[in-house]
């Protein structure tokens, strides 16, 4: 139950701040008009000590500045935060070190800071290169704007990513292969591409659900997107090691393969969420979503979390497997025998007839055809 040695052992810190709100996005963010860095800067500090003191002895490999939006934090706040975590843990030699950003002018003009301050890895939320669909999506941002972002970008970090979403409204297949094309020339090592997903709550849920939000690519189509993105990033040297992410090999997010590989992190700040293995028991932690309350919590109570329980064995291995066969090297039937479940191989052996999995030694992987139907595959290994 303590996977730290085996899956890696990350930190993630969670902003929960933004500009704006993106239509699409059920993430925790929230729009304010004053943030007091100071304060903010304090109490992720505190919550930096409270969780190192119950993690002793730990290699820390990555370090995940989350959000919301993390590039409004000043550098300061972040060379302050990095410089306690380095103090509180001992790193692998070279720690992933990521902050994901928006790509306005703005922004960028603090990218210099942050690398000053210890960040290695850039991630974009560029969403889109095309300027029309970057007003749909509420994005502050123009297509020229993420450009010259990511030239800077380039500048600054020896690993930058960034995101695209794909099955807009109003977009084609040719459309699509276009963009990512042109996303792939720009000698990008690391790609999230997205499917668009309509989630309730959001400003997009509320319009889908009012017969207001038009011209949505249908299933089939998204399929076809799907495929040409497999095609296309294939071709240039960015295979899919996950369902929504491709990377030339070696540039892989090491961070995000700790949650698919079913380690150990600490989640610290309004709607973090953790995994850690203590006393033989693999603990789930969930904190304060208000940012207000987090912050009032820690100040008065020195403790963000407000829910921390045991997960069971059952738990722990359905988790694992749910994960882990979002990644192409796919679940390991040996880590999951020792949690004690088996999967019924009459229903592995179906789904690999079907062509939706394979099997090679202790491995059992999705194959391209079965990435597209996970959940279902989810399903029916999962049904007791």
């Amino acid at each position: 139950m303590e996977t730290w040695q085996e899956a890696g052992f990350g930190l993630y810190l969670h902003w929960p701040f933004c500009a704006a709100k993106c239509p699409y996005c059920d993430f925790n963010s929230h729009v304010t008009a004053r943030i007091d860095q100071r304060a903010w800067t304090e109490a992720y500090l505190s919550e930096l000590r409270r969780a190192a003191a119950e993690t002793p002895g730990r290699i820390l490999s990555t370090v995940f500045f989350g959000g919301g939006t993390p590039s409004l934090m000043q550098p300061e706040t972040v060379a302050a935060i990095l410089d306690e975590v380095r103090r509180l843990w001992p790193m692998v030699n070279d720690p992933e070190i990521t902050l994901e950003a928006n790509p306005t002018s703005v922004e960028a003009g603090r990218f210099a800071g942050y690398a000053a301050a210890g960040v290695n890895r850039l991630s974009m939320g560029v969403q889109s290169l095309h300027d029309e669909d970057l007003r749909r999506l509420g994005r502050l941002h123009s297509a020229a704007e993420a450009m010259a972002a990511f030239d800077i970008a380039r500048a600054q970090f020896s690993r930058v990513s960034f995101d695209l979403i794909y099955a807009r409204q109003g977009q084609t297949l040719d459309m699509w292969r276009s963009e990512l094309s042109t996303a792939l020339d720009m000698a990008v090592d690391h790609l999230s591409l997205y499917q668009l997903t309509i989630e309730p709550g959001t400003a997009f849920g509320d319009r889908f659900a009012a017969g207001r939000l038009r011209d949505l690519p249908d299933d089939d189509i998204a399929a076809d997107m799907y495929e040409v993105t497999q095609e296309l990033c294939d071709a240039a040297g960015l295979p899919a090691y996950e369902v929504s992410n491709h990377a030339r090999p070696g540039s892989e997010s090491r961070h995000n393969r700790i949650y698919w590989r079913g380690g150990d992190w600490v989640g610290i700040g309004p709607g973090a969420h953790g995994r850690l293995g203590l006393g033989g028991t693999r603990m789930a932690t969930e904190t304060e979503l208000s940012p207000a309350l987090w912050l009032r919590k820690v100040t008065e109570t020195g403790n963000g979390e407000t829910l921390r329980h045991g997960l069971g064995l059952t738990e722990t291995a359905e988790e694992y497997l749910m994960m882990s066969l979002r990644l192409t090297e796919g679940t390991d039937l040996g880590r999951l025998a020792r949690l004690g479940h088996r999967l019924d191989d009459t229903r592995v052996a179906e789904l690999e007839e079907m062509g939706l999995l394979q099997r090679a030694g202790t491995r059992l992987r999705c194959t391209a055809q079965g990435r597209l139907v996970l959940n279902e595959i989810l399903r029916r290994l999962m049904v007791d």
